[in-house]
């Protein structure tokens, strides 16, 4: 049984796959839902953090949630990740990240929480800015690495990729090369040491567990990256979502006929070309194999034009599974590594409509 978290910005709603067919129920409404995580050892637990009612759990697989966090200053939990490489008791060791930048560290499954707060005494701090609310800035992800326990990155938007050694008690700031306006980081067990990086100038990797990075916008027509994922069995395949800017990417306000192709055609990849400006949102897939250039993937799924970004996550359980997200009510999926896609046929709460979604989880459940 896989059970799909949608995260946006009226709360949680859950999908669940009982042999073919998807049943759908809000668990969590009413928040402003940024961020959700689950334990790998105990993937029944879920953490989901909200812009102004902090951070939330599940112990029963997303039935019933309750609030925690304490010793967590700000109500804007913008980040949260479970370690598969630390582990206190059965569980692993639980981060949360703030609006404005601060890490949080739990060790109790997260009722308990203790700062880390050489953080905001980088040098870099002082230039830290969101550009919406350029008065603040948050952490816009956190990646545990999967391999060695102590170490630990942290992107900030917009200031960029941090790095600790020792879980957090001290920290080590951003990296020639690597992206300023980072926004979704990934690690993989079985590539040791490296780190993979989308953000708002482009793509970026690291082969030596954020020492050193290299660019990698080979390929890619446009820049303004926000969802990546790599394939469970596969450090070498790796998607990302990327958009021409910021406003294409998130702006739903100028989606004049979103969905404007029928399900047919979009099933079949036929996207009609236009040279008319567009001022709507628009997001196209790209797919990189082994270092080779990315290359746009269409086939399944709508047409960039009318679509915004690309929420992605995979599943531990599903080695070549990857989920793609752009609404909240319309999930993809790729068995094969990200080549071609399929709409879930999910059917959600009617009051679930087709807004921002802003996390996506995919857990494996027993």
């Amino acid at each position: 049984m896989t059970r799909i978290f949608v995260a946006s910005d009226d709360g949680v709603a859950m999908a669940t796959r009982r042999g073919v067919v998807w049943e759908a129920e809000v668990v969590l409404a009413g928040l402003s839902a940024q961020c959700l995580a689950f334990d790998p050892f105990r993937p029944e637990v879920l953490f989901c953090g909200t812009f102004g009612q902090g951070l939330w759990r599940s112990v029963d697989a997303g039935a019933q949630w309750e609030r925690v966090g304490s010793g967590i200053a700000a109500g804007e939990v913008t980040a949260v990740a479970v370690s598969t490489a630390e582990r206190s008791g059965p569980s692993g060791v639980v981060w949360a990240g703030t609006e404005p930048s601060a890490i949080y560290r739990s060790e109790d499954q997260g009722v308990h929480w203790q700062e880390c707060p050489e953080l905001k005494a980088l040098p870099s701090a002082s230039t830290w800015r969101f550009p919406p609310r350029p008065w603040t800035h948050h952490v816009r992800w956190i990646e545990p690495d999967p391999t060695i326990a102590n170490r630990l990155f942290v992107a900030i938007e917009l200031g960029g990729v941090m790095r600790s050694e020792d879980c957090g008690r001290s920290w080590e700031d951003r990296k020639p090369h690597a992206r300023c306006d980072a926004h979704t980081l990934r690690t993989h067990p079985m590539a040791p040491g490296r780190v993979y990086e989308a953000a708002g100038d482009g793509y970026a990797e690291s082969p030596d567990g954020g020492e050193r990075w290299e660019e990698g916008d080979g390929g890619l027509l446009d820049h303004y990256l926000w969802g990546l994922a790599v394939t469970p069995a596969d450090p070498n395949t790796i998607v990302v979502s990327a958009s021409p800017s910021p406003r294409h990417a998130h702006d739903l306000r100028g989606r004049q006929g979103i969905w404007h192709l029928t399900q047919s055609a979009t099933e079949q990849g036929v996207h009609t070309p236009s040279e008319e400006p567009w001022h709507g949102p628009q997001a196209t897939l790209y797919r990189r194999q082994a270092g080779v250039l990315w290359t746009p993937v269409t086939e399944g799924l709508p047409p960039p034009r009318g679509t915004p970004a690309y929420v992605l996550a995979t599943n531990p359980d599903e080695a070549r599974g990857i989920y793609a997200a752009p609404l909240r009510d319309a999930v993809y999926r790729s068995d094969d590594g990200g080549r071609s896609w399929e709409r879930l046929d999910i059917t959600w709460p009617e009051r679930y409509g087709s807004d921002r979604i802003r996390s996506l989880a995919v857990v494996p459940c027993s």
